[in-house]
């Protein structure tokens, strides 16, 4: 499996691709930092070791467990995801965020059911969590119910952080709803508009809108934050070769 060893301090992880990532001697707040600033920047396969690290570090960091799941879930490593979420809450039962982690891949994995219970069981615990609030809005997105929205409003209410909102834009697209995915990459874009990711995904939802225009001027911006974000440079080159028309297409078949 690809992810099987993640959390052993006993194994070493596969070594970041930078070469500039500091030798292992960080304790794991460091590696938390690089794992949150690798997350925002959408490099998931790297928050995702850096989770790990910090896991090496301090095996009990469950902030480190639930962001590993997540990088997991974002990665599409569906299986994986519920296998480390299982395995996190052997070491921290009912922990209301590591069940949540468990609905999402297990409602990804097309188990609504079991979903629907783990999310049950993440908010009834103590505490109000965005990230409960968010893998509950994507159980009424999967389920094709109408509280979605309520639900990831209240998710941005416990949290300000951009973040959030740039993630309820990801679970939209993910389900092909590009239309809620642009309210929600706007506001990520408003709180945080020196953050090329957040130009980048707000970008995506209006090429997959066929908002051309729009598009190539968040890619042009996200260009600006990241020259060399690559990525956005294709779909740049993509929007400029005419693609808008099977984009347009695929809005359609979508709506």
């Amino acid at each position: 499996m690809r992810f099987d060893k993640l959390e052993l301090p006993e194994e070493q992880p596969e070594p970041p691709r930078k070469p500039t990532v500091p030798p292992a001697d960080q304790d794991e707040h460091y590696w938390l930092n690089q794992a949150a600033e690798h997350r925002r920047a959408g490099g998931y396969e790297d928050a995702l070791r850096f989770y790990s690290r910090a896991l090496e570090v301090e095996k009990s960091l469950v902030v480190a467990w639930v962001g590993q799941v997540q990088m997991l879930v974002q990665l599409g490593e569906y299986p994986q995801a519920e296998l480390w979420s299982r395995k996190a809450l052997e070491f921290f039962p009912n922990q209301p965020d590591l069940l949540a982690g468990r609905a999402q891949a297990v409602c990804r994995l097309g188990d609504l059911k079991q979903a629907h219970a783990l999310s049950d069981g993440a908010m009834q615990q103590r505490g109000d969590s965005s990230y409960c609030w968010s893998v509950r809005g994507e159980l009424m997105v999967a389920g094709k119910q109408k509280t979605d929205r309520s639900c990831f409003d209240h998710a941005q209410l416990v949290s300000s952080d951009w973040l959030v909102p740039l993630e309820i834009a990801l679970i939209y697209l993910h389900y092909r709803i590009p239309s809620k995915a642009l309210q929600r990459a706007q506001v990520a874009v408003q709180q945080a508009a020196a953050s090329f990711y957040a130009w980048f995904i707000l970008g995506q939802c209006q090429q997959e809108l066929g908002f051309i225009e729009a598009a190539r001027t968040s890619y042009s911006r996200c260009l600006e934050l990241s020259p060399r974000h690559y990525e956005a440079g294709v779909r740049i080159s993509e929007l400029g070769r005419g693609s808008w028309t099977a984009t347009a297409r695929r809005w359609f078949r979508l709506s």
